[in-house]
């Protein structure tokens, strides 16, 4: 009955991919079929290690984290877990061969989490998005050209920097709850109690780039991913658009959304590209 507990398992990273991220889901439900559980198990299981860290604050976060690097520890090492996010997740570590180095640099990030607030350097500030979203996309690439090592290497620089556009959006449309609720500064020498329009053009140019250089990527991508990596970076290009009008002194007390219309509308306009090639 193993394989019905690995089912099960499977089923329960879905179920967290589109609990936790309709955006998320909808650009995993546009991946082949044939990978698309993969990305769901990655999901799962570093969105509950992003939670340990973010969300449970009447709970000793730094020993539930622990307890949960052990438990994954033990996951990768015996093939199996009793927690069904961590036994989802080591299969799919396991059939693509994901370099242990990128699970541990993720883990690194988020152990940061729990006691650095500010990022005061440009290394640190480049650590820790290493860690936390550039070593993601690269987990994610393993599975996207299925093992290919030198197809990997090709795309590995631009999976990185789609990573990093993606992770700088969501901080800087996530400013008000990282900085007021967590008392977090991902940003090096940007002052967030007077963000002014210049350090708010400076970061988004930074995205800019990133985004550019993750595009060459994306169409280099095999057809199975390619879409579906396609419309998540519609997406991040559709929230960077409402921010570049937003206010840099409204930005710290709103949080800018995608709408589920636009999105259905991104999707539909992001398919018209994609099959005329225009992307």
């Amino acid at each position: 009955m193993k394989a019905l507990f690995d089912t099960v398992s499977y089923q329960c990273s879905k179920v967290v991919t589109k609990s936790y991220s309709t955006s998320f889901s909808l650009a995993t439900k546009m991946l082949s079929n044939t990978i698309r559980m993969h990305i769901y198990n990655i999901y799962g299981f570093v969105r509950f290690a992003d939670e340990i860290v973010d969300s449970f604050h009447e709970y000793d976060k730094a020993t539930l984290f622990e307890s949960f690097s052990n438990d994954l520890e033990k996951a990768l090492q015996d093939k199996i877990s009793l927690n069904p996010i961590l036994n989802a997740f080591q299969y799919t570590f396991h059939k693509y061969e994901i370099d242990k180095n990128l699970v541990d640099a993720f883990m690194k990030s988020m152990r940061m989490d729990l006691h650095k607030k500010d990022y005061l350097t440009d290394e640190e500030y480049k650590e820790y998005i290493y860690g936390s979203a550039d070593v993601v996309g690269l987990m994610c690439l393993k599975v996207f050209v299925k093992g290919d090592e030198e197809k990997y290497n090709d795309l590995k620089g631009m999976a990185m920097s789609l990573g990093s556009a993606f992770q700088k959006v969501n901080f800087l449309r996530d400013i008000k709850a990282d900085f007021d609720d967590l008392n977090r500064s991902y940003f090096p020498n940007v002052d967030l109690n007077n963000l002014d329009e210049h350090s708010k053009q400076e970061i988004i140019d930074d995205i800019e780039r990133d985004f550019e250089e993750g595009l060459k990527g994306i169409k280099k991508l095999p057809i199975e991913a390619k879409f579906g990596v396609f419309m998540a970076y519609r997406y991040y290009r559709q929230l960077l658009k409402k921010l570049k009008k937003t206010p840099a002194l409204q930005i710290k007390d709103t949080r800018i959304r995608v709408s589920n219309p636009k999105k259905i509308e991104l999707l539909m306009r992001s398919y018209v590209k994609y099959q005329l090639n225009l992307m």
